[in-house]
């Protein structure tokens, strides 16, 4: 019987890739791409926004597809390796229109938890305003 052959990933590479995929959901985000979005989300996800409530992959998709962004971009992204995930944190600025007509402006910190399961997904994402000085 042949041998599979695994590759191992560095904790850089690990980490290379969750930023990437980080970066892809945010311009995936401002480009109305929910397909985009919905490869880089476990099928069980939950998300927590700012303001407490709680979003499902199929909720986090319709908002990729109506809202509105003339900037939606993530900085400062660090990745903590833990095995098989990964805790990804960050800062998040969001200036555009939601499907309710609101506009919005807002600077968040965001945690997101990856799953290598086969593949990367985010399973879990947790945000909080930041306060303007």
């Amino acid at each position: 019987m042949a041998q599979m052959k695994t590759r191992s990933f560095s904790t850089a590479d690990i980490a290379s890739t969750i930023t990437q995929m980080e970066e892809e959901w945010a311009a995936a985000a401002k480009a109305n791409d929910p397909a985009k979005v919905a490869g880089l989300l476990a099928e069980v996800f939950v998300g927590m926004d700012a303001d407490g409530s709680m979003q499902s992959k199929s909720s986090i998709l319709a908002r990729t597809k109506s809202d509105k962004w003339e900037i939606n971009e993530v900085s400062d992204v660090k990745v903590m390796v833990h095995g098989n995930m990964a805790i990804a944190t960050g800062a998040w600025r969001g200036k555009g229109t939601l499907a309710d007509g609101k506009m919005v402006d807002r600077h968040e910190r965001w945690l997101d938890t990856w799953l290598r399961n086969g593949k990367w997904a985010c399973i879990a994402s947790a945000s909080t305003p930041v306060k303007q000085s």
